[in-house]
């Protein structure tokens, strides 16, 4: 969008791998049945990416979101972040944003969790909603075609040419090569492993990022409500006290649905709330940061192989009561059915969320969710329901200069694919800053 906006005589052509928006039928939710392993997997792939079928939450501030601000600079990236808001408002986000307005509702917050060992982080969020944002997605598919982009759904991009240290195009599935003066690659956080691979046979360096593995918690809503109403999102960091390591809240979905995620084969779980449904239940991720040292180089494999055990015991997502879990004893259907949260995934395995994580892990979850039950009373309780396995796929980040390029001349990385960035607004600026780049080399 940012070329066209720019300079509308240049020909551009984005290459999407999943189907096109209207076509993103995911039928484990339309049939109701466990997931039937589509690849690619419509809840992730498609125009407009996992974020299509995400919450839709912009979060407007440097302190979330990405490390952008190691590439531009913090000034440079918070007038960035206000450039892609009003882009978002040209396309239909709503005016409203939470988590600013009631000062001292927020500082009375953020004086519970200082006692609780949380650290709290406000910020201004702009939701969306799932089906909101799509029909953003629409308009602004619609805006690139009338403008003379030329867009092709299922089509994979195989390969990245390079001639002499400079990128020449890529080839896509079936061997056809697409040639091109500059190429940005943004594949989102489920491409990040052929990024990886690509940036390995390229001799780019990568660097490692934490990864991500946690659990989607479900509580009744009324549980949360005290503080979504204020935040919308309530963003949370936490240290265990067993292990020192990194905890945080991710994706609060108020009056949301648990949902599934298929990453090549690999069933993962998630959160969204709709824009225009609720459900009874609010749902979030707790989720562990871990960075290995050497010689340990596969973050991603490591969140996969984690995530695999999950399917390997429930055939898919497994969900268990944080009392079983405490208890010692699986979960399965009878006690789930004495349960008072309601689960809203239904193809969720009952089972032990213990054979799948490791004990450093469950311990600082655990933990975590003590912690939270300060702040909102009940989040601690025996029936709230943890599905296993979430894991964030954006635990590899390729060597960029300021202007996001590789050591590819003319190759640009962006989004969470690249690492660089962890949602939305982040991702978003990273692709302004890449078509930027662009543009100056043109001029």
């Amino acid at each position: 969008m940012e070329l066209v906006r720019e300079k509308n005589d240049i020909k551009i052509l984005i290459l999407e791998k999943g189907r096109d928006i209207d076509n993103r039928i995911c039928p484990s939710k339309t049939k109701n049945v466990k997931c039937v392993n589509c690849q690619p997997c419509s809840t992730v792939c498609g125009w407009g990416g996992a974020g299509a079928f995400s919450d839709g939450k912009l979060t407007l501030s440097t302190e979330i979101g990405g490390s952008l601000e190691q590439y531009i600079g913090e000034d440079a990236l918070s007038g960035l972040i206000d450039y892609v808001d009003g882009r978002y408002l040209e396309f239909g986000a709503p005016e409203e944003v939470y988590g600013l307005s009631n000062k001292e509702e927020i500082e009375n917050f953020q004086r519970k969790a200082v006692q609780s060992e949380l650290k709290l982080i406000p910020v201004g969020i702009r939701h969306l909603g799932t089906g909101r944002c799509q029909e953003i997605l629409k308009q602004m598919k619609e805006y690139l075609l009338a403008s003379g982009v030329e867009i092709k759904t299922g089509t994979a991009v195989e390969e990245v040419l390079v001639e002499n240290g400079e990128i020449r195009g890529i080839c896509i599935s079936g061997g056809k090569k697409v040639y091109g003066r500059h190429v940005i690659l943004a594949p989102g956080r489920e491409g990040s492993q052929w990024l990886a691979g690509q940036a390995g046979r390229l001799g780019i360096k990568m660097e490692i990022n934490p990864v991500d593995i946690g659990v989607r918690v479900e509580v009744p809503a009324a549980v949360m409500e005290p503080l979504t109403r204020v935040f919308y999102e309530a963003k949370f960091i936490y240290y265990s006290k067993s292990f020192d390591d990194k905890v945080r809240t991710f994706c609060m979905n108020p009056y949301g649905e648990v949902v599934l995620e298929n990453n090549e084969g690999l069933v993962t779980v998630n959160g969204h709330s709709h824009a225009y449904k609720k459900t009874g239940n609010t749902n979030f991720a707790v989720l562990v940061s871990k960075t290995f040292t050497e010689p340990f180089k596969e973050p991603i494999a490591y969140g996969k192989y984690v995530a695999s055990l999950a399917n390997l015991l429930g055939g898919g997502v497994m969900v268990q009561r944080l009392g079983d879990l405490i208890a010692g004893q699986r979960t399965n259907a009878s006690r789930l059915s004495k349960s008072l949260t309601v689960p809203t995934l239904s193809e969720a395995t009952p089972g032990d969320l213990s054979l799948v994580f490791p004990y450093r892990h469950l311990m600082a979850i655990v933990e975590m969710l003590k912690a939270l039950d300060d702040i909102a009373p009940g989040v601690y309780s025996r029936y709230t329901l943890l599905y296993g396995v979430e894991v964030k796929f954006y635990s590899s980040r390729l060597q960029l200069s300021n202007l996001l390029e590789t050591a590819v001349t003319n190759l640009f990385a962006a989004g969470d694919g690249a690492g660089v960035t962890r949602g939305l607004v982040q991702a978003s600026a990273s692709g302004v800053v890449a078509a930027r780049s662009i543009m100056s080399r043109l001029q």
